[in-house]
């Protein structure tokens, strides 16, 4: 597998995207997106997807150039149609506004519909945190096919239906929860896992066989009942993202024959000031963090992290090191740069 530095898989996605249609502020937002995530170590999220999203501009599902529009709008929610555009981009635009009328209202929320693919979720809050505000966003994939059966059942109903929560805080790695309410988001369950994640998934297999075996027969029970607990705990929150995104949004539920995907998101943002002084609130974060970070340690554990904590530490491994493309996936941004001529330009010859 390749190992490529980020400011070049920045370039070949958004010259990629760019010969396929997109605008340059489109391909810049979603190549940045695509590469942010890598960093972060969500690589189901990273530049795997350039070689999909330009598959779905040839057949008509992503539409460059679309211009999103306000359905309808108060002076704290709007609702947002993409018009089939970027999601990367539509949904910065959306999350951009939302902030603008937090500072104003204090609190504020919009919806979004009719866009692709929006990446990873935990961009859209951390503009928000930035901004010194709290920012939530939810997301689900509209009526495309679905990869996750209700808690008791055996065919697929839901989407993976991320949540992301983004505080600000003076902590120097950023405070945050970004998940997927399923076991694993499906962009992950549906690619090729690098042979270091295959390593990782055995050697967890290992440990969770050791530690059946030491366990007694009550042991074993209440473990089963805490992992049944926490996959109903799961399934309820993305029964609830459905609700925000796909009914509140209009897009609907169930899956549309032609699969076309379409993220419905919800967003809101909640004006710290309002609440309380933002330097305080800063400040106790990040003595909440560390706080956390004081727990002793369990058998076995690298130590105490906090919500987002390790995606930072990984960003500044790989903004040195650099991202590790799969060959796959090369192979493919290999072949698109010689589809549009561009293999030459890019070094990809």
């Amino acid at each position: 597998m390749p190992i490529v530095q980020a400011d070049r898989l920045i370039g070949i996605g958004a010259a990629l995207l760019r010969a396929a249609g997109a605008s340059d502020e489109e391909a810049s937002a979603v190549a940045v997106g695509c590469v942010n995530a890598n960093l972060a170590g969500h690589d189901s999220h990273g530049v795997i997807a350039i070689p999909t999203y330009i598959d779905r501009i040839k057949v008509g599902h992503i539409v460059p150039g679309a211009k999103w529009t306000i359905v309808q709008e108060s002076p704290t929610t709007t609702v947002i149609d993409g018009h089939w555009g970027f999601g990367f981009h539509v949904n910065a635009k959306a999350m951009a506004l939302t902030i603008e009328k937090a500072r104003t209202a204090n609190v504020a929320a919009c919806t979004v519909f009719r866009q692709s693919h929006v990446g990873r979720l935990a961009a859209y809050p951390a503009m928000a945190m930035r901004e010194g505000m709290i920012g939530l966003a939810t997301a689900d994939s509209g009526r495309s096919p679905k990869h996750v059966a209700p808690f008791g059942g055996r065919e697929a109903r839901l989407g993976t239906n991320p949540i992301s929560i983004a505080v600000p805080s003076d902590l120097e790695a950023p405070f945050y929860l970004d998940m997927a309410t399923s076991a694993v988001a499906a962009e992950r369950s549906s690619s090729p896992p690098p042979a270091a994640r295959k390593s990782r998934r055995v050697d967890r297999r290992q440990r969770r066989t050791a530690n059946h075996r030491s366990q007694t027969i009550s042991q074993r029970r209440r473990a089963a009942a805490a992992r049944r607990h926490r996959r109903l705990q799961g399934l309820g929150l993305a029964a609830m993202v459905e609700v925000l995104c796909g009914l509140l949004t209009g897009l609907g539920f169930g899956v549309e024959p032609t699969g076309r995907h379409n993220d419905g998101c919800f967003m809101a943002v909640f004006n710290v000031a309002a609440f309380r002084p933002l330097k305080d609130f800063k400040k106790e974060v990040a003595e909440f963090a560390r706080y956390l970070k004081a727990t002793p340690p369990s058998e076995g554990s690298p130590g105490v992290f906090y919500p987002g904590e390790v995606e930072y530490i990984r960003e500044q491994q790989r903004k040195v090191s650099g991202v590790e493309v799969e060959d796959a996936t090369w192979d493919k941004l290999r072949a698109l740069a010689g589809e549009y001529k561009l293999a030459t330009e890019l070094d990809l010859a």
